[in-house]
């Protein structure tokens, strides 16, 4: 990460980190589900508070998740298992921090990322959705600074990421509205990350795993004057390293194929875990 007082970085896959030194969510709650550091998964480092990415001060993060349906799929009607989720940096309002961009796997969209490469800034949130709804939502980012936050920002390009729920989800019927990008944007918080089966992460699956919204955050730095707080929040579809707390897992070459609601036929990959 960069040696700034707030840093970015955005991946294809869904990846948001933010750095602040010294800097401490003053919101601190419990979640309602055991996570995976309370279940005894051995993660490296000294997680903050809340072990998410709003233990970085100024950090919201809200959701809008669509479920609807069962059944074969109706292009247009559903099953639908999708939504939204906005990253704030600082807070609801526009705001430029430092920024940076990489392609982690080398696949996928990311709406903006021009910019924040030739600038090494972002003003606005981080959006993450579906593939086939990342144009609808970045222009609602637009709107919702015109109509909510009335400011007017000519040159704002939106940083929206997309991950595919093409298995899980009837991604053609783009049911992602713009009423739900307003719902995200409008509901971030500090505090709390909703995880799991929310927002951008409502249809992820990832290697034959149910995948979804996850984040941490980790205390780096001994001295009070030096320590950074950095934080991230994921939203899988992929796995780039195959490791899980730092133990690698062996994944074969066995395929076993799935029946979508659709009828077509996908081969999902399986990992056997070698702990």
């Amino acid at each position: 990460m960069r040696a700034a007082s707030l840093s970015r970085r955005t991946s294809i896959a869904a990846v948001v980190v933010f750095s602040l030194v010294t800097g401490v969510s003053p919101l601190v709650h419990t979640q309602a589900k055991p996570r995976a550091r309370a279940l005894g998964v051995p993660f490296d480092g000294t997680p903050g508070p809340l072990n998410a990415i709003t233990d970085v001060a100024g950090v919201e993060v809200g959701h809008a998740t669509i479920v609807r349906g069962d059944g074969p799929l109706v292009v247009g009607k559903g099953p639908v298992r999708t939504g939204v989720t906005a990253i704030w940096p600082r807070g609801k309002v526009w705001q430029p921090v430092f920024a940076g961009w990489f392609a982690g796997n080398g696949f996928g969209e990311m709406t903006g990322a021009p910019w924040v490469v030739e600038g090494g800034v972002l003003g606005g949130p981080v959006m993450i959705t579906g593939t086939y709804s990342v144009g609808a939502v970045r222009d609602a980012v637009n709107s919702w600074f015109q109509e909510v936050a009335k400011r007017e920002i000519p040159w704002h390009q939106p940083v929206v990421g997309e991950t595919s729920d093409a298995f899980l989800n009837d991604g053609l019927g783009q049911h992602v509205t713009r009423a739900h990008v307003f719902e995200a944007l409008n509901s971030a918080r500090g505090g709390v990350v909703p995880e799991g089966n929310v927002g951008g992460g409502t249809g992820m699956v990832a290697h034959g795993f149910k995948g979804g919204i996850g984040t941490a955050s980790r205390r780096v730095g001994d001295e009070p004057a030096r320590r950074a707080r950095p934080g991230e929040l994921r939203d899988p579809r992929t796995a780039h390293d195959r490791r899980r707390a730092g133990r690698p897992r062996d994944c074969g070459r066995r395929t076993d194929a799935r029946r979508t609601p659709a009828g077509r036929s996908r081969r999902l990959h399986h990992c056997r875990r070698r702990y």
